[in-house]
């Protein structure tokens, strides 16, 4: 926008003459309107998705629960049986990771118990292949 101050006649206050150049407007809304005309055509594709149709099969069974608990001294708790070391829990879940179709496997430390107690049954878990293992029940390890 511009503005001419003429110095007017001689009288003692001059007029202001005043003249706005339109053309940068002109200029803005003619590329504002290009731009509209070329992202219409991209904001109109679709994208064709060919989905399945008819109902899918009910889950023929139940999925299997096993159910880890490890006490606040670190006993480790199979489905609340009391197994005598670690080489006792390692065969079960190797037991566990060896089914085609591996049951779930929920871990519930006690909050009293030590880390390194939890640590030890999910490396063991990790390391023989159980990949259904979660902890429920226990705020203090999920994070």
């Amino acid at each position: 926008m511009g503005m001419n101050i003429g110095s007017g006649g001689g009288s003692g206050e001059p007029e202001p003459m005043m003249d706005i150049n339109t053309t940068p407007l002109i200029d803005v809304m003619l590329v504002l309107i290009i731009m509209l005309i070329i992202t219409i055509p991209i904001q109109l594709h679709s994208v064709n998705l060919n989905m399945p149709t008819g109902t899918p099969p009910p889950p023929t069974k139940d999925p299997v629960v096993i159910t880890i608990d490890v006490d606040f001294d670190g006993t480790v708790l199979w489905n609340g049986e009391a197994l005598a070391d670690r080489a006792a829990l390692e065969a079960k879940l190797q037991n566990v990771a060896a089914e085609p179709d591996q049951p779930e496997v929920h871990l519930r430390p006690n909050k009293l118990v030590e880390y390194k107690s939890v640590a030890m049954v999910m490396a063991s878990a990790q390391r023989l292949g159980v990949t259904k293992l979660g902890i429920v029940g226990n705020e203090q390890f999920v994070k």
